[in-house]
């Protein structure tokens, strides 16, 4: 597999350590608690909130789907092109969220354009939304007043989890997750 943000860093997450995160997340999601559901954002937030929603019995499961134009790549040097507005592939009618009070799941948040433009639609629709990723870059982040409500571990490496693994690894070592 080639490594979209060329040298960096790699980081292979192994199946123990994705517990270990659901174990971190678990508690701090908790503290909030009565959610009337959670909102996964594909195709990276499928495995995290489908853990997410078994360990907290949520059963109102959706998902949206945001794309940014392809030449204003978010690994791109032109930091004015991350701004783009997405384009929604899939979305919740309004009358699905409105009112409710949702976990809006990611795997990763480095710019953070994909969750706040979905938490931003949401809120639009009235909806309560709460960001929870896997893994949070701050160095990425594009929102320096923004940033996840709830991460289990911060990072400055290019995550692969072990639903991607499958993909190839060449040349990819895989450091210990600290915690």
């Amino acid at each position: 597999m080639q490594n979209p943000r060329g040298s960096m860093r790699q980081e292979l997450v192994t199946w123990e350590e994705v517990d270990k995160i659901v174990d971190i997340l678990l508690p701090q999601i908790n503290m909030v608690g009565g959610f009337d559901g959670i909102m996964m954002i594909t195709r990276g937030g499928i495995v995290p909130g489908g853990l997410l929603a078994e360990a907290l019995n949520m059963t109102y499961v959706l998902t949206a789907a945001v794309r940014f134009p392809d030449y204003l790549s978010e690994f791109s040097h032109d930091r004015e092109g991350r701004y783009a507005l997405p384009s929604f592939l899939q979305f919740p009618d309004r009358s699905l969220v409105e009112d409710r009070k949702l976990l809006l799941v990611d795997d990763v948040w480095g710019s953070g354009r994909t969750s706040t433009s979905i938490r931003g639609r949401l809120e639009a629709s009235d909806a309560k939304v709460y960001t929870c990723v896997f893994h949070y870059n701050p160095q990425r982040s594009l929102f320096q007043d923004s940033m996840p409500d709830f991460y289990g571990v911060i990072t400055d490496a290019y995550v692969i989890y072990p639903w991607e693994a499958d993909r190839g690894l060449d040349g990819i070592e895989s450091p210990e997750v600290q915690f």
